[in-house]
């Protein structure tokens, strides 16, 4: 049987705790962050570009795109009932929060509200916020 000091046992003691956190934050960091697959989101992303040619077709785009991007936050694990409390969990990891934001709510004017008065300037920064949270979320390349 071999004898430790006390000092040995307290060294053992934090090598063991600090090898148990590192365990358990590699095992959290793979549970939210879940690889995507970008061959699904690049050609649906290539749909909703599709849709940006005619002016009647931009509130479809605006919508598929958020929901696009709200699928990319599900599939990533952030947790919330709607997409905009997966936002708040994942503004961290996104880039333009602002830009995201202003797809999100512009998408919820054209489905909540009568608003059918959209520019075009509104519809490409929401599309930009859009592809970079997907960029982000590492469903765009």
């Amino acid at each position: 049987m071999m004898n430790f000091d006390k000092n040995s046992t307290i060294i053992l003691g934090l090598a063991g705790l600090v090898l148990v956190v590192v365990i358990i934050s590699s095992w959290l960091a793979r549970r939210r962050f879940r690889r995507l697959d970008p061959r699904r989101f690049v050609s649906r992303w290539r749909e909703i570009q599709g849709l940006c040619g005619t002016e009647n077709t931009w509130p479809l785009a605006i919508i598929n795109a958020d929901k696009l991007v709200d699928d990319a936050l599900k599939q990533s694990r952030y947790k919330g009932k709607t997409m905009g409390e997966r936002l708040v969990g994942a503004q961290r990891d996104l880039s333009d929060n602002d830009g995201i934001w202003f797809g999100h709510k512009l998408r919820n004017k054209l489905v909540h509200e009568e608003y059918s008065n959209l520019k075009k300037k509104e519809v490409m920064k929401a599309l930009a916020g859009f592809r970079q949270a997907l960029r982000d979320l590492g469903a765009l390349k």
